[in-house]
């Protein structure tokens, strides 16, 4: 089963896996599995059962993920992959009907292949081109601004052997060539990424800009881009350059030593020599480090530090903190005086009615009902709701 694949696939597989730490090669799955639908055109049980094997894993492993992306086929695919958007926009602005239009020219449905197997067709639900719509892709390349007869230009020239030009990027390749460019390798083609440009609708936002004079502020087009080594070393000049600014740091102060009582000298920090408080200690009463109150946070914040602090929360005793205690519970006896006050101011309506409604009120509707006054019933009804509010 593995002989389907030459030398060079698994040459190429190996580099692959080898882009990637010894302990997580399965991340190689994503391209390794484009590599083999470079080899067949699409990912067959041979493909999967090689991706299996290339990284240790079981073949249901390797078939989940293939299932999931869509630009993983698991039948065999024509040399052209045509991906008609027929989302929202496109739809609107006639996606259905260039779908519908080579649905019929080619005689096939969405993901069917046409007899020559020159071209799969399938409708795409979004190709991310909203603003060139109605788009279709060859082999993930744009038409833009498509209508039901350049698309049918465009497929028959495919079948005739030609390769129309993209309206953005490169020029076309098979799908097995893009196969191998989505697994990691380099297009060898001759001029393969010299053609193509960005469209109109992309450059607009850039033409507006330069038309009102609109950039990033110190922004220099001229600027040159620096290699990597000449980048770092104008980082190192930067940093030499701020650590010479900086100011030299003050030497330490002592205090003069008490008189008469023998002891040395003490730093003005702490006068650890007497065990006299510091400044701070005398003012709060905490001989912890003062730490900015924060003011800038919200009360939930607030409280919910206090209530499982971390490393950078501010001590209670910190100059300014404000700490959010919970309030003392209320003693049994006032809490069952509060709520029979309650119960009193809110009396509980009874015989099952709604509260607010009376009884008096209820047999007058009744009344007027068996009367028939009003304009027959849905003035009857009208006289029960006004009834009510009177």
């Amino acid at each position: 089963m593995m002989s389907v694949f030459t030398d060079e696939t698994r040459e190429r597989a190996r580099e692959i896996i080898a882009r990637y730490p010894a302990d997580r090669s399965r991340s190689a799955l994503l391209p390794l599995l484009h590599l083999v639908q470079a080899e067949e055109g699409y990912v067959s049980p041979a493909g999967v059962a090689f991706c299996a094997e290339v990284l240790g894993l079981n073949k249901a492993q390797v078939g989940a993920v293939a299932t999931f992306y869509t630009m993983y086929k698991r039948r065999p695919t024509g040399d052209y992959l045509v991906s008609v958007c027929t989302n929202t926009m496109c739809n609107v602005l006639g996606g259905q009907e260039v779908y519908d239009t080579l649905a019929e020219h080619l005689g096939v449905g969405h993901d069917e292949t046409t007899a020559d197997g020159k071209i799969t067709l399938e409708h795409a639900e979004c190709l991310a081109a909203c603003d060139y719509g109605p788009v279709m892709t060859v082999n993930y390349d744009f038409f833009d601004g498509v209508d039901p007869q350049t698309a049918r230009g465009v497929v028959d020239e495919l079948r005739a052997g030609g390769r129309p030009m993209p309206t953005r990027g490169a020029r076309l390749c098979t799908l097995k060539e893009m196969a191998v460019q989505l697994a990691g390798f380099a297009d060898e083609r001759e001029g393969a990424v010299a053609d193509g440009g960005p469209g109109e609708p992309t450059l607009r936002g850039l033409r507006l800009a330069q038309e009102h004079g609109i950039s990033v502020p110190g922004f220099d087009p001229n600027t040159p881009i620096r290699s990597k080594a000449e980048a770092d070393k104008a980082a190192a000049e930067a940093k030499a350059r701020s650590e010479a600014a900086k100011p030299a740091p003050e030497p330490a102060r002592t205090a003069p030593a008490a008189s008469g009582n023998g002891a040395g000298p003490a730093t003005a920090s702490g006068n650890a020599g007497t065990g006299a408080p510091t400044p701070a200690a005398e003012a709060t009463g905490s001989t912890t480090r003062d730490v900015k109150a924060p003011d800038d946070k919200s009360p939930e914040v607030r409280a919910a530090e206090t209530r499982q602090p971390d490393a950078a929360t501010a001590v209670p005793d910190a100059p300014g903190t404000k700490v959010p205690v919970d309030t003392t519970a209320p003693a049994p006896r006032d809490a069952q005086e509060a709520e029979a006050a309650g119960a009193a101011a809110n009396a509980p309506a009874g015989d099952g009615k709604p509260a607010g409604d009376e009884a008096g009120s209820q047999e007058r509707n009744l009344k007027e009902a068996e009367a028939g006054t009003g304009t027959g019933g849905a003035g009857s009804a009208v006289a029960s709701e006004t009834g009510v509010q009177k």
